[in-house]
């Protein structure tokens, strides 16, 4: 099933999902130790890739809020309580939100430091977004830096509820999300 239904989510939803997590889990342990890397080819290697996999999670993203927008999402859970469900959407969409904005201040951030474009995994030049501007990059390089860290609290908050739905609440809000799994009808409710 490709489109998400009132009972699971669908393939296309879970392959974007897993995709972008890893690929954040990648480009996170990148960030986070590059600026150890001795100043060598290798580091500009690293960069590069870097900013080539930003690149990619920032058209997947834009992929996964259009495939959201189509294709809906399902009901909550038989039991969710209506402040739950309430709380879990609007982290959904800070996410979506939030996971658009660290690799979009990323580009801004490369773009305004007046470097030479990069290639997207060596493939085509990235165009830059502004022309060269010292103080926009050094805000555009926060904001990437507190962007990230809001992500992560956020990751942590939408892992965390998921986890305590698997593990306490025993309900498959977590096996929606999950490849193989097949709803079965009696596992979600309406909520008017």
């Amino acid at each position: 099933m490709l489109k998400n239904s009132r009972d699971q989510w669908g393939s296309v939803s879970k392959c974007l999902h897993w995709l972008i997590v890893l690929l954040i889990f990648g480009l996170a342990v990148v960030g986070l130790t590059m600026g150890e890397l001795p100043r060598t080819p290798k580091y500009f290697w690293v960069y590069t890739a870097h900013k080539s996999m930003g690149i990619t999670v920032l058209v997947l993203m834009l992929l996964r809020l259009g495939w959201r927008l189509y294709a809906g999402a399902p009901a909550p859970v038989a039991g969710t309580p209506r402040w739950q469900h309430a709380v879990a959407s609007v982290t959904h969409w800070a996410l979506y939100l939030v996971a658009l904005l660290v690799p979009l201040s990323g580009w801004m951030y490369d773009s305004a430091s007046g470097l030479r474009p990069f290639r997207w995994f060596g493939l085509f030049d990235v165009p830059k977004l502004v022309a060269p501007n010292e103080q926009l990059a050094e805000n555009a390089h926060a904001a990437h830096e507190q962007l990230f860290w809001l992500l992560v609290l956020l990751v942590a908050a939408h892992a965390g509820a998921a986890l305590y739905h698997h593990m306490f609440q025993r309900d498959h809000t977590l096996k929606r999300m999950l490849p193989g799994y097949r709803a079965s009808r009696t596992t979600t409710s309406e909520h008017p």
